[in-house]
């Protein structure tokens, strides 16, 4: 009996030691945009302002890595690393999925900021799930992880355009009108992300979901 204690006890350590150990007070956000000066002003990278603004918050620079420009910083005791991918919009999955592994953080610590043309303009929306909804970006980070349960948080850029012309829509620079509304916006996207790791998931949903007053 005591040998069979032994044994067991040999068994339980050594699965432990074998099985990747993930910090749960870490985690990656990624804000999704394609890289280039073409791209910089234009509505499908949205993420890629949000956490620019987060970065410039917390007094952090972006330096290139490897399939992205990352940056980190430390909040409340929470490690957040943020992730810009350089594989542009239609191959995010794959940098996602390295970082994910490299840092050892699990779906359930990602938060993927992107835009959506299926909400209007200055409108925020945090899902716990759910599907790639026609997004090439999602659409690859889904199929990379082989899951479509990982939060994500879609920032609504409107459908201001005709049948045929999302591309060109999505692709397209915001106007003066829109760009006035960005400093709320974009400060609601920073905070939304630190809520995340030090509030959870559903009281961020609960607090930020919704749109950002633009009657003034």
């Amino acid at each position: 009996m005591q040998w069979f204690k032994i044994i067991k006890k040999w068994l339980i350590i050594n699965k432990s030691a074998n099985t990747p150990q993930h910090d749960m007070k870490k985690f990656l956000i990624v804000g999704l945009g394609n890289i280039g000066a073409q791209y910089a002003n234009t509505r499908h990278n949205i993420g890629f302002k949000v956490v620019d603004e987060l970065a410039k918050q917390e007094g952090v620079s972006f330096e290139s890595d490897k399939l992205g420009s990352t940056t980190s910083f430390r909040f409340k005791g929470r490690t957040f690393i943020l992730l810009k991918p350089a594989t542009f919009m239609n191959l995010s999955g794959k940098a996602v999925k390295y970082w994910m592994t490299k840092e050892k953080i699990t779906s359930d610590n990602i938060l993927i900021i992107t835009d959506d043309i299926n909400l209007p303009f200055g409108t925020i929306r945090i899902k716990a799930k759910g599907s790639a909804g026609g997004h090439n970006g999602l659409k690859d980070i889904q199929e990379k992880l082989n899951a479509s349960k990982y939060p994500r948080c879609r920032m609504g850029v409107g459908a201001e355009f005709s049948k045929g012309r999302q591309s060109d829509y999505v692709l397209g620079e915001w106007s003066a009108a829109e760009e006035r509304y960005f400093p709320e916006l974009l400060d609601k996207g920073a905070q939304l992300i630190k809520s995340f790791g030090t509030a959870g998931l559903e009281r961020t949903m609960n607090h930020f979901n919704g749109t950002i007053d633009m009657t003034t």
